[in-house]
C-alpha cells in the first residue's frame, strides 16, 4: 500500500553495485567468505568462552557478547545483500528494509559501547590488577554490557522511526547494498533538521564519546605499562591490549570516516566500499585478531579438543566393550 506523500511502497530497490556489473561476481564470492569466517570463527568464541572454564572472566565474557553482536550484525545484512547479487531481482520488501535498517542500527551502536566497556576492562586489569576482581564484579560486568544493548535499541529506535516517517515522493531506489541511513536519508524530498541534529548527536554519543574514553584507557595503560620491567609481563599485556586496539582501529576508522565526514565530501561508490568493510570485512576480522594474537584463546581450543578427543574414544571404547559382552553372552546362551 501506498500514503499520499510515497512513504510506504511494498519494497525497495537495493542498487548496490549494479552500475558495476563486472564486479559484481567477485564482491559476491568475497562476501561469501568472509561471512563463512565470520560464522565461524565468533562462535568458536562463543563457544570456547562459555565450554572452558579458565575464560570465564569478564574480559571473555565482553567478547562472547561482542562476537554475538558482530553474527547478528552480518546476518542482519549479509544473506539479502548475496540473494540480490545472486539473483535477478535487487529487491527488499518495506518491512524488510525497516527491520534491516533497525537491526543494523541497534547492533552497530551496541558494538561501539561494547569496544569501550572492553577498554575500561583492559585498564582495571593493567592498572589495579590487586583490585580487578573487585572492580570487574559478576553484577557490574552484566549491567555494562545490558546497558550497552539497551543503548543500542533507544538510538535505533529514534533513529529509524524519525528516518521512516520522512516522505520520499514514490523514490524507491536505495543507492547502498542495505537500508542503511544515509541512503535511506537521502531517497526523502525533504530536508529534516531535526535528523540533522539528531544524528550529529547520536554520533558524538556512539563514537566521539566511546573512542574519547578508549584512547584515555589506553594512554594511561601504556604509561603504566611503561613502568613494568618484567618483558614477558609488557608482552601478555601489549599482546591482549593490541588485539583489542586493532579492532577498535579499524571498527571506528571506517565509521568515523562515514559518518563524521559531510555526506557530499565522499562520492557514493567510495562510501559503498567504506560500508562493506565495516559491515563485512571487520566483523570477520575479530574472531581472527583475538584468537591468533591471545595465547588464552588457542590454548582453550586446544584443551576443548583434546577432551573431545577423549571423549569420542571413551565412547568408541565402551561401545566396543558392548559389543564383545555381547557376543560372549550369544556365545555363551549357544552353547
Amino acid at each position: 500500500m501506498e500514503t499520499s506523500n510515497g512513504s510506504f511502497r511494498t519494497d525497495f530497490i537495493l542498487l548496490g553495485f549494479s552500475d558495476q556489473p563486472q564486479l559484481e561476481s567477485i564482491i559476491s564470492v568475497v562476501v561469501f567468505i568472509f561471512y563463512i569466517v565470520t560464522l565461524v570463527g565468533n562462535t568458536t568464541i562463543i563457544l570456547v568462552s562459555y565450554l572452558d572454564t579458565q575464560l570465564h572472566t569478564p574480559m571473555y565474557f565482553f567478547l562472547s557478547n561482542l562476537s554475538f553482536v558482530d553474527l547478528c550484525y552480518t546476518t542482519s545484512i549479509i544473506p539479502q545483500m548475496l540473494a540480490n547479487l545472486w539473483g535477478p531481482k535487487k529487491s527488499i520488501t518495506y518491512g524488510g528494509c525497516v527491520l534491516q535498517f533497525f537491526f543494523a542500527l541497534d547492533l552497530g551502536a551496541t558494538e561501539c559501547l561494547l569496544l569501550a566497556v572492553m577498554a575500561y576492562d583492559r585498564y582495571a586489569a593493567v592498572c589495579q590488577p590487586l583490585h580487578y576482581t573487585v572492580i570487574m564484579h559478576p553484577e557490574l560486568c552484566q549491567k555494562l554490557v545490558l546497558t550497552s544493548w539497551m543503548g543500542g535499541l533507544g538510538s535505533a529506535l529514534i533513529l529509524c522511526s524519525l528516518t521512516m516517517k520522512l516522505p520520499r515522493c514514490g523514490h524507491r531506489e536505495v543507492d547502498n547494498f542495505f537500508c542503511e541511513m544515509p541512503a535511506l536519508i537521502k531517497m526523502a524530498c525533504v530536508y529534516s533538521k531535526v535528523i540533522e541534529i539528531v544524528v550529529f548527536t547520536l554520533g558524538v554519543i556512539f563514537l566521539l564519546v566511546p573512542l574519547s574514553l578508549i584512547l584515555i584507557s589506553y594512554g594511561v595503560i601504556i604509561r603504566a605499562v611503561m613502568t613494568i620491567k618484567l618483558a614477558a609481563r609488557w608482552k601478555k599485556i601489549l599482546n591482549t591490549c593490541g588485539s583489542h586496539l586493532t579492532v577498535v582501529t579499524l571498527f571506528y576508522g571506517t565509521l568515523i570516516y562515514m559518518y563524521m565526514k559531510p555526506q557530499n565530501s565522499t562520492s557514493q561508490e567510495q562510501g559503498k566500499f567504506f560500508t562493506l568493510f565495516y559491515t563485512v570485512i571487520t566483523p570477520s576480522l575479530n574472531p581472527l585478531i583475538y584468537t591468533l594474537r591471545n595465547k588464552d584463546v588457542k590454548s582453550a581450543v586446544k584443551r576443548i579438543l583434546q577432551i573431545q578427543k577423549k571423549t569420542f574414544h571413551k565412547v568408541m571404547s565402551d561401545k566396543e566393550k558392548m559389543r564383545q559382552s555381547t557376543e560372549k553372552q550369544r556365545n555363551i546362551v549357544l552353547y
